[in-house]
């Protein structure tokens, strides 16, 4: 492999002018996402002073997206995703305009800014398992790890941007300036959506809404040894690993509590995942996704045990990059391999699920370990729980050997070529 082939790969923007459009529009709303949680979250502690209320935020987002994650899964496996999509954007869009016109007005509302920030996840939700799809839809089955690390990548670097830009908007201009921005970046999703070719479902004629098909999606994924190792081991990850719920305790306990310093272990995560994210050529041309995957899930779990005993500030940063940079490698690789290994005509509840998951999993991990901590200490829930992942990744890998022989180059029965379906109007 040359020097080259390691750093991100960009074949999948001069594949696909579709999935290019798409990429620049998913980029932008990603950063302007991340201003529009910190601008809402100024704005509700502006206008109560309270954390119970801050914290009502995460509920008003939680709620609609895994109750409309799960619709949005069956809907993307009955309609075109493309019009399902189409739709999700345009509401986006209608309840972003909304946030920004509140914030002109100053109406100073929190029925209505907690009213608006359910109805902006709710519509995301709804679209979300058909976008999911797209990546495999509209690339060569050999660049759909790369499409997906794409992302993952622009993701990550906003987080680590979009927090500090909000920051800069709100001071100098605003907080209409801020929700304005995810207003004109959501425009520009809206436009790239519109120039999609069209994409049915592959048998949607067999397939209706409801729960009958949500259960059958269920089954697939209990059912298929790849996609429930991959499922499997992300949960191992996230369930018994996750740090973030910690990070003010082990402030406090060995750093001093500054908060500057709280503010590094958020960026040092975002850090390791962009890293990774840059040289992600390195596992998105690998054959074997899920061997990719159980190896970036385990070393998740030896760094944040390791994080879980550094003392000297550097090495403790430096154990959170290399988790960030695991985590990154870990979301891309078990990305693909679910949407690979998984007939079209089930990809839209597959990827609800997924969405669930990615969602889900990580509260009730921080939740575990404030628990745990709880009744211990902060050290022993990241050291047993990185552990404890370690352990129950090696168990699934050893017991799984579909996950472990899965093959990016071997097409299987049941799963679709990809790079056909983008051919149309707009690509």
């Amino acid at each position: 492999m040359s020097r080259r082939s390691g750093l991100v790969d960009l074949r999948p923007l001069a594949a696909s002018a579709a999935y290019r459009r798409l990429w620049v529009g998913t980029s932008l709303t990603s950063l302007g996402h991340q201003m529009t949680v910190v601008a809402v979250l100024f704005q509700v502690w502006r206008m109560t002073g309270s954390p119970v209320w801050t914290g009502v935020v995460g509920l008003a987002s939680a709620i609609p997206l895994v109750l409309f994650g799960v619709v949005g899964g069956s809907l993307a496996d009955s309609l075109d995703r493309r019009t399902l999509v189409r739709w999700t954007t345009l509401a986006q869009v209608v309840v972003v305009l909304g946030l920004t016109g509140q914030a002109l007005v100053e109406l100073e509302s929190l029925p209505v800014l907690l009213g608006l920030v359910a109805a902006q996840s709710a519509a995301a939700a709804l679209g979300a398992p058909a976008r999911r799809t797209f990546p495999v839809r509209l690339l060569p089955r050999d660049l759909v790890s790369a499409g997906i690390a794409l992302q993952h990548l622009t993701f990550q670097a906003a987080m680590l941007l979009g927090p500090a830009v909000a920051g800069f908007v709100i001071g100098r201009w605003g907080l209409t300036a801020c929700y304005a921005v995810e207003a004109v970046a959501f425009l520009v999703s809206l436009y790239a959506v519109l120039r999609l070719p069209s994409l049915p479902p592959r048998g949607a004629e067999e397939h209706r809404p409801g729960i009958r098909s949500i259960v059958e999606g269920v089954r697939h994924i209990t059912r298929t040894p790849v996609v429930r190792g991959a499922f499997g081991t992300d949960l191992f990850a996230t369930l018994l690993a996750m740090p973030i719920a910690l990070f003010p305790v082990v402030n406090e306990a060995r750093f001093g509590g500054a908060p500057e310093t709280l503010g590094l272990f958020l960026s040092a995560v975002a850090v390791g995942g962009v890293a990774a994210g840059l040289v992600s050529g390195l596992v998105t041309r690998a054959d074997r996704p899920g061997l990719v995957q159980s190896w970036a899930a385990g070393t998740w779990g030896v760094a944040l045990a390791c994080f879980g005993l550094a003392d000297p500030l550097w090495l403790a940063l430096a154990m959170l990059a290399v988790a960030g940079a695991a985590d990154t490698v870990s979301v891309v690789s078990r990305a693909a391999l679910v949407q690979l290994a998984t007939p079209d005509g089930l990809r839209g509840r597959v990827s609800s699920a997924e969405h669930v998951v990615g969602a889900a999993g990580p509260d009730l991990g921080n939740a575990r370990a404030g628990v745990v901590t709880g009744l211990t200490s902060a050290s022993f829930a990241l050291v047993s729980g990185g552990l404890l992942c370690v352990v129950g990744v090696l168990w699934i890998g050893l017991r799984n050997r579909e996950l472990r022989s899965f093959r990016v180059s071997e097409r299987r029965e049941g799963t679709t070529p990809a790079a056909g379906a983008g051919a149309g109007p707009g690509t």
